[in-house]
């Protein structure tokens, strides 16, 4: 008994060694831990101003897929002319579709594949929030910047249409999503040809005008006409991930530069589930609804399995150095302990939907009076598909969940597998890395998943090195804003956003 006893605290004793030795040697990456600011950011008044007007035109994409007023969308193409003279005269610009927009600025080597950066003119409605101050041509760009919002706001400080400029702030719907990538696009162009610098590769831009409702007529169409131009390019950028401030993200004690270098799926079924409808006053024993509600159950208790998979495992490689010494042991021990590293990964909201294909119920519909028992019962399920799980993958399991009831399933909305993984260790994401060093030095770049759609997934035709990045550095509250209440551009986070891309269009080839 005592050699066995000595055995087993023997196995133990070495286990520990290991996985010590193994969480000291991981090959986490190195965290800088510099506190400059990097590239100082320099007000340019003219840039802030050009900025709050696009942000005035109300450019809403909303009910049906790519139908709505467009009026609004006639206007901004004449103010992006007006604002950009200099584009419009050195660029070739191309109207998709009528309404996308497409600029080529020509390098001196046409051997060479392109480089496209995206965006899109349309903002989601603003909602009916109260506004407290509705003062017009609020132009303040002197102000002492307030501190970032800790919270998120009930009420808009200025009209969602304003564009109103003060506290060290551009206010308004689209300020973040995505106006001003947009405009910080047009004034990196802009400021390239005003410089006279000539790019080796050409330089594309691409905004697309219905992201916001599924980029069918915009992103789709501007894809599809570089598809029978034969274009390819060398890399696309897009919005995805954000520079998230310390402590915004659980347990990583440092900024965290993520850079969406995939994307997941969607994939929204509507289950019609059947029964014995009547009165209900005799019920059935089993009625319609209640049969749904097992259903309901068994999507939510058993998901989808999670897993880690290569890009993940990268982004825990790239972040575990600034993570306690209990996480960096998880992630360098997975041998052992990936079913103590998945458990807790998915406890939290946001790092489940970094681990799995996401459930969410999102619709019901049963019977229209209270004392009704509705023959027929449907409900919506919306999955978020993971790169490695496909949508033949979720309608096996949801098949499982039905299995022994009557129903029906339809797909509802636009249905689209989980993205291809775009490398990192391209030109491309090493200019994003060099970039992100140039404005915010501290901060950790890393590839991560896009849990959210973007247009960038139309280009996969064109290019396997898709990046989904916007760079400029919220927490969370602000980070909450966009769809929402009181959206604002911090003036420090637009100047350094100009300088992001313009220094990615000038270093290219360097």
């Amino acid at each position: 008994m005592k050699k066995i006893i000595f055995i087993a605290l023997s196995i133990i004793i070495i286990l520990i060694i290991i996985i010590l030795v193994k969480t000291f040697i991981y090959p986490f990456k190195k965290i800088n831990s510099k506190t400059s600011e990097g590239w100082k950011a320099v007000k340019n008044d003219s840039a802030i101003q050009r900025l709050s007007g696009g942000l005035k035109i109300p450019t809403v994409s909303s009910g049906e897929l790519g139908k709505f007023d467009y009026s609004t969308f006639d206007t901004i193409k004449e103010y992006l002319k007006v604002s950009y003279p200099l584009i419009y005269e050195n660029a070739e610009f191309t109207e998709v579709n009528k309404y996308g927009l497409v600029f080529r600025l020509k390098g001196s080597n046409p051997s060479l594949d392109p480089i496209l950066f995206l965006s899109h003119t349309d903002v989601v409605p603003p909602g009916d929030a109260e506004v407290k101050d509705k003062s017009e041509n609020i132009f303040r760009p002197d102000d002492k910047p307030l501190p970032p919002v800790s919270k998120i706001a009930d009420d808009w400080d200025f009209g969602p249409f304003s564009g109103a400029v003060a506290n060290g702030r551009i206010y308004g719907r689209g300020a973040i999503d995505m106006k001003g990538m947009l405009f910080s696009l047009m004034e990196s162009m802009n400021n390239i040809i005003k410089n006279k610098h000539i790019p080796q590769r050409d330089i594309y831009l691409a905004f697309g005008f219905d992201e916001e409702v599924g980029g069918q007529q915009g992103a789709v169409k501007i894809a599809e006409y570089f598809k029978t131009k034969n274009l390819k390019f060398d890399a696309v950028y897009d919005e995805g991930g954000l520079i998230l401030e310390k402590g915004s993200v659980a347990g990583i004690d440092s900024d965290v530069a993520v850079i969406g270098c995939a994307e997941k799926g969607f994939l929204s079924v509507k289950i019609k589930v059947k029964g014995l409808g009547g009165h209900a006053s005799m019920p059935p024993m089993e009625s319609a609804i209640g049969k749904a509600a097992i259903i309901m159950q068994r999507l939510e208790h058993d998901q989808m399995k999670p897993m880690i998979t290569p890009l993940i495992n990268e982004f825990f490689t790239n972040i575990g150095g600034s993570m306690s010494f209990v996480n960096r042991m998880g992630i360098s021990n997975q041998w052992l302990l990936k079913p103590v590293l998945l458990s807790q990964l998915t406890k939290n909201n946001s790092t489940n939907a970094l681990v799995r294909t996401t459930t969410a119920l999102t619709m019901m519909k049963g019977s229209d009076a209270p004392n009704i028992l509705s023959p027929e019962v449907e409900f919506v399920v919306n999955f978020r598909l993971l790169p490695g799980n496909t949508v033949k993958d979720v309608k096996e399991h949801i098949a499982k969940a039905t299995k022994g009831f009557d129903v029906e399933l339809e797909d509802i909305d636009s249905v689209k597998e989980a993205s291809a993984v775009s490398p990192t260790n391209t030109k491309a994401f090493k200019l994003i890395e060099a970039a992100v060093k140039e404005i915010h030095p501290a901060a950790i770049a890393t590839p991560y998943l896009t849990v959210g759609g973007t247009d960038a997934y139309k280009y996969q035709m064109v290019s396997k090195n898709i990046y989904r990045f916007m760079p400029i550095k919220i927490n969370d509250a602000e980070k909450q804003s966009i769809h929402s209440t009181n959206e604002y551009l911090s003036i420090e986070n637009y100047m350094k956003m100009i300088h992001y891309f313009e220094y990615i269009m000038t270093n290219y080839d360097q």
